[in-house]
């Protein structure tokens, strides 16, 4: 049986570093320096991660250079079989199943909170919304951007980006610090009593239903700086 080679694609590479800078880009539009600086670091991972995805499995060459005939796949440079966790749960298609539909089921997560997020903000033209998803967490497109990122880690996890994971995670939460002490400066106590009853990113288990299905509204919950 002849080796599987699945990488090399360098333009698969580049279109899919494109394109989802792109859908990034569009939800989380950078403004300011740190923006601007958080939005290299989410380059940064895709980069790394879909060059190891498509084009250099350097963390599957890594592994079967340590664990050498240890390595539980016959086939590791398959694309298949270079899904790590497709591998740690013993490489059946109906592993790889599981994973691809947790993968896929995060990202659509992910999508729903960055676009509902996105589309309120832009309505509130500088306001401060308290309706929709931010009824139930005061940064709920940077809870999405960590659902999308979550996904790839399940889908694609590779020794850089288990490294970069966390770094991308603290950087945002280090920018929604830096945006609620505008809003404060804002709206003083109104936004105060909003941050007060709400959590940063995750709220209760019990309430994630509820924030996938919240209804968008135009601006009637919009407090205007006036």
């Amino acid at each position: 049986m002849s080796e599987e080679y699945a990488y090399g694609m360098w333009v698969i590479v580049a279109f899919n570093i494109g394109l989802f800078l792109f859908f990034f880009l569009s939800f989380l539009p950078p403004k300011g320096k740190l923006e601007w600086r958080n939005m290299g670091l989410v380059t940064a991972f895709l980069v790394a991660l879909f060059s190891e995805m498509y084009g250099f499995p350097l963390t599957i060459y890594l592994l079967t250079g340590w664990l050498g005939d240890a390595y539980p796949v016959l086939q590791p440079f398959s694309h298949k079989l270079g899904h790590l966790w497709v591998v740690v749960f013993g490489g059946s298609d109906l592993a790889w199943m599981l994973v691809m539909a947790s993968s896929l089921l995060l990202m659509l997560a992910g999508y729903v909170l960055l676009s509902k997020g996105w589309r309120q903000v832009h309505a509130a033209h500088g306001g401060m919304v308290t309706d929709g998803v931010y009824a139930f967490a005061r940064h709920p497109q940077y809870t999405g951007l960590y659902l999308v990122i979550m996904g790839f880690m399940v889908q694609w996890p590779t020794f850089l980006t288990v490294l970069m994971a966390p770094v991308l995670f603290y950087a945002y939460a280090r920018l929604a610090r830096s945006e609620e002490r505008y809003m404060f400066s804002q709206f003083g106590e109104v936004y105060q009593q909003y941050s007060a009853r709400l959590p940063a990113f995750f709220p209760p288990m019990n309430q994630w239903r509820n924030f996938f299905s919240a209804e968008i509204e135009s601006e009637d919950d919009v407090v205007s700086n006036g």
